[in-house]
């Protein structure tokens, strides 16, 4: 069984910095807006809740490699 890790921190309303086990991440968004996330290995994803069970997501690889 892999063993995984992640955690995350409330830094402003509205502003969270999570930690796991590869790499860290900015999320800006919060309440019925989109959500935003940078990640250090140059992943940007954009991510709504829509109504019911529903949601949406877009994720972007930067074109460096790591």
């Amino acid at each position: 069984m892999p063993l995984t890790f992640r955690k995350s921190f409330r830094i402003f309303p509205g502003v969270r910095l999570n930690i796991n086990r590869k790499s860290m991440s900015i999320t800006t968004g919060e309440g019925h807006g989109p959500r935003h996330t940078r990640s250090t290995t140059g992943r940007r994803t954009t991510s709504q809740n829509l109504p019911g069970p529903f949601g949406w997501r877009r994720t972007r690889r930067s074109k460096r490699d790591n």
